[in-house]
């Protein structure tokens, strides 16, 4: 019982200590800079208030009628109108038909910045929706961006 209990706190200590050493080598930021959405429930509301806040200008983008093989490009636009640095560590679209390009460099408070969305209609037709999951590190952490296209097929 003693050797189970012994290795259970040796993997817990190895366990923390590697979630400590990850946090402050991501992306050479401070472990300050990152804060965890996942358990901004439990933080007081003084706490809560110093998470960075993603604004976006606008969530949702309409590229209207498209003919089928364009590639079409817009620019997300937001502010950081929170207290800290904002990090985004993921920006993922709903199939391989879109990409996104999110900022690699912390946003500080009161900067802007863009996530650029490309979207591919060559195997597209009709009315089209595409939907972008944004990752960072704000209460919640994910914010859903939306881009919408008619796409018309040459004839």
């Amino acid at each position: 019982m003693k050797k189970l209990t012994l290795i259970l706190v040796v993997f817990s200590l190895m366990a923390f200590q590697s979630c400590h050493q990850k946090q402050e080598e991501v992306g050479g930021f401070k472990t300050s800079d990152v804060h965890c959405p996942q358990t901004a429930n439990g933080m007081s509301k003084k706490d809560a208030k110093k998470l960075p806040v993603i604004t976006f200008e606008k969530t949702n983008y309409d590229f209207g009628e498209v003919v089928q093989g364009e590639r079409l490009t817009y620019s997300f636009k937001f502010k950081n109108t929170g207290k800290s640095n904002l990090i985004i560590y993921s920006s993922e679209a709903t199939c391989g038909c879109t990409t996104s390009t999110p900022p690699k460099a912390p946003i500080r408070p009161g900067e802007s910045g863009e996530i650029q969305v490309t979207f591919d209609s060559k195997s597209q037709s009709g009315k089209v929706t595409k939907r972008i999951l944004v990752g960072a590190n704000t209460y919640p952490a994910e914010t859903i961006l939306t881009i919408t296209a008619n796409v018309s097929v040459p004839k």
